[in-house]
């Protein structure tokens, strides 16, 4: 019998190969079980999948994984089209809770998994501290905040608020009250009643806007209801309501009708004859949610719930002192409380130049520092003080002995800082030195500590900027009694002259990252002097209490009422619910300020505003740092990130650089409505850095009058060298035509200190 190649042929047991062909190909008895062998090939419980193995070009790394359709196919045949998608996302569910479950319960702390993906916790604190420095807070008046405290710091009774009024007896009886809920989230008021003040200039004098009432207090709850970002409230209204409550729309209220709901400015007086019903406390049941056994199988965790920093243990409990007492202002025995000075503060590092200038002369312009009085005469008020903190040389550098005098022989000298040292001004502005060491040395939290971390002293945000030994390296000479010093140097002469101020630093490559005192430009950036006043403010407001401002920052009206708040707070980072501390308060030595910097000096002494936003968050005491709406401070920052802008403020800036070089479409603005019509009702400006830029390129130099002529003619000569100071006369021909927003306000607050007009409170300076 003739062969063919399309006869089954025999396999070598005898028997027929019934799989394929002798041409190799597969041979099935009929169509069906054809489509059977491929269905079943293809629904395999596992998929090859090839990857590419890196730097290695020529081989691919194969991996087996799960088949998503043989999953999908068996659903599919056990439960049908429409319930088996839904059972199958239900197992996936399942399984992830129980993985996560059995990871929580049973894992070791260090492992656990974070709720919060991608960033570690920062806490260190346990619950009971957590508890004690609310309390602490609260009972020293820093909580004068109707707003709750969350439910995770597991209060088991609502604490006195001696900073609130009490509330007055209910109408409902008792029987008809919610139950209180397994946790205290609220405070007791126990303190004096609120006045709310309509603020108005009366006629006929209507010029200017009335100075704030002595004592008064701005509720910043209130505030918080007209000017939330989060809640969809607009700069524009903000803005509006903040100056309508303090009267600064003198003569020209337009709106009508009752306006009690724009009141936000109040003054404490005595008890009225009504009480919080609860006389005492009221234990809650189950005040913290119930307790996980620990690992090792004993007593119930107290600080269940809580997300612990990876490999720490829990700080020791943290030591506070008694908390104060809050006393209104109408009961002080003298109008400045020691306990809450009216210090603001600034850090500079390297030559003074226009920009700290300008911050000093809004202070002055603006804060009720009682230059409208001759010498001799009182003020009976608190007069603010401005403390501006001078860094002589390289952030990263150690001061010499004679810093301090070398520091007032060059403020001395130059011509923005001189005026400053004139009599008139030293009890309310003094210049003071900086000294890393000195500074951390007064921190009992950080003292015997924080020299661990020299090598990463400098530190933004988890990014280390390494310094060598010998620039970090503690001095051997420290400057001695620097506080009669400074008394003595502080109301020297302003046209005094002196040498120029060495630093002692090496100058030789000063566009060094370590080598930079202040930026000069956008590419040569003084990144660490940055860092260190990320630090620098906490310090200084946690050792002398008061306020910090960035060095870019303007005043527009006086911080009267924010001073009445005795509260901690900063602004909000713009669009994001994380802190600005371009300014921040705090009170001296206060619990919130102990945490900050043991939980600091676990987390590296990082003080970012980022950073600092984590440590407040993963320990729940967000709101003993309140993060006021960013309208208060910094009212372009929403429009120059895209925000807001179908109804901006006045005026409307889309970028910073803006206030330096004022669009042509709206350089008219300007000199048409002045200081006024500059964000008016905002606490103050932050014009975010541009340090490099003049306020007034076309006159820049201190233009203060005759009493400062010898500065003016050295700064006048830097700025124009070819023209002799002696020789040159000032022509309008020679100005810009259209003047920006930052020159109107330099101008404005020298016309001030000449005596050409008076503050925006309508008061003469008197010499």
């Amino acid at each position: 019998m003739a062969s063919s190649n399309y006869f089954t042929p025999q396999r070598g047991n005898g028997f027929l190969d019934k799989s394929r062909l002798a041409n190799s190909l597969p041979t099935y008895s009929s169509a069906v079980s054809e489509k059977m062998h491929r269905h079943s090939r293809s629904m395999s419980w596992t998929v090859p999948v090839s990857v590419p193995i890196p730097g290695v070009r020529s081989r691919r790394l194969r991996l087996l994984m799960p088949n998503p359709n043989r999953v999908r196919q068996i659903s599919f045949s056990h439960f049908g089209r429409r319930r088996g998608p839904i059972l199958l996302c239900v197992v996936l569910i399942a399984s992830v809770v129980t993985v996560c479950s059995f990871a929580r319960r049973f894992g070791a702390e260090e492992k656990q998994w974070t709720t919060n993906f991608g960033e570690s916790s920062t806490l260190v604190f346990g619950r009971d501290d957590l508890q004690r420095i609310w309390k602490w807070e609260i009972d020293s008046g820093h909580y004068p905040s109707n707003a709750k405290i969350p439910e995770q710091v597991g209060l088991s009774s609502p604490p006195l608020n001696p900073a609130l009024p009490p509330r007055k007896v209910p109408t409902i009886p008792s029987r008809f009250r919610p139950p209180p809920g397994p946790v205290a989230t609220t405070t007791r008021g126990d303190g004096p009643r609120r006045v709310y003040l309509d603020v108005q200039s009366q006629p006929l004098n209507v010029a200017y806007p009335p100075r704030p009432v002595p004592g008064s207090v701005a509720d910043l709850d209130i505030i918080m209801d007209h000017c939330d970002f989060s809640q969809g409230k607009y700069v524009r209204d903000c803005l509006e309501v903040l100056r309508i409550g303090a009267g600064l729309d003198n003569g020209n209220r337009l709106r009508r009708g009752e306006m009690d709901e724009w009141k936000y400015i109040y003054m404490e007086q005595e008890k009225e004859n009504f009480t919080d019903p609860f006389t005492d406390p009221i234990p809650l049941a189950n005040p913290i949610a119930p307790p996980r056994p620990l690992a090792s199988g004993g007593e119930a965790d107290p600080n269940a719930g809580l997300r612990k920093k990876v490999g720490v243990d829990w700080e020791t409990q943290l030591p506070l002192r008694a908390p104060l007492q809050h006393t209104p202002y109408s009961s002080l025995p003298a109008p400045c409380d020691p306990e809450n000075p009216r210090l603001f503060h600034m850090f500079w590092t390297g030559p003074f130049t226009d920009k700290p200038y300008l911050a000093l002369l809004s202070f002055l312009f603006t804060q009720n520092v009682g230059l409208h009085l001759k010498d001799g005469d009182t003020l009976n008020v608190c007069r603010p003080e401005f403390w501006m903190w001078i860094n002589p040389g390289p952030a990263a550098s150690v001061p010499n002995p004679s810093a301090l005098s070398d520091m007032y022989e060059g403020l001395k000298t130059n011509p923005w800082a001189a005026p400053f040292l004139h009599h008139r001004f030293k009890d309310v502005i003094k210049f003071k030195l900086w000294n890393t060491t000195d500074q951390l040395d007064g921190i009992p939290e950080l003292k015997d500590e924080w020299r661990e971390l020299r090598e990463t002293l400098f530190n933004s945000g988890g990014h280390i900027v390494s310094v060598p030994a010998e620039k970090s390296q503690s001095k051997s000479a420290e400057v001695s009694s620097t506080s009669a010093i400074e008394d003595s140097t502080n109301s020297t002469d302003a046209d005094s002259s002196a040498k120029p101020s060495p630093t002692g630093e090496n100058k030789s490559d000063e566009d060094d990252m370590l080598n930079r005192t202040g930026s000069k430009s956008s590419s040569s950036y003084d990144r660490l002097s940055v860092i260190l006043s990320d630090m620098a403010r906490f310090v200084l407001c946690h050792r002398f209490g008061g306020i910090y401002l960035d060095a870019d920052t303007i005043f527009l009206r006086d911080w009267e009422e924010l001073w009445g708040w005795k509260g901690a707070f900063a602004y909000r980072w713009s669009r994001l619910e994380k802190y600005n501390t371009a300014v921040l308060r705090m009170n001296k030595n206060s619990a919130l300020g102990s945490f900050l910097f043991r939980t600091a000096l676990k987390n590296g002494l990082d003080f970012h505003p980022m950073t600092v936003s984590r440590y407040t968050k993963d320990a729940y005491l967000e709101g003993l740092l309140l993060r006021l709406p960013d309208a208060m401070f910094d009212s372009a920052w929403l429009n120059t990130e895209y925000y807001q802008r179908e109804r901006p403020p006045q005026p409307y800036f889309q970028e910073f650089s803006d206030f330096f070089d004022t669009p042509a479409q709206a350089s008219a603005a300007p000199q048409a409505l002045g200081f006024e019509g500059f964000f008016q009702g905002a606490f103050s400006y932050h014009f975010h850095n541009f340090w490099w830029k003049p306020f007034d390129p076309s006159r820049n130099w201190p233009d203060l009058g005759p009493k400062f002529l010898a500065g003016e003619r050295a700064a006048r000569a830097a700025a124009e060298p070819d023209i002799d100071p002696e020789d040159a006369t000032d022509r309008v021909a020679d100005d810009k035509r259209d003047l920006d927003w930052a020159t109107v306000l330099k101008r404005t607050f020298e016309s001030y200190i000449r005596g050409e007009r008076p503050n925006m409170y309508g008061e003469w300076l008197q010499w």
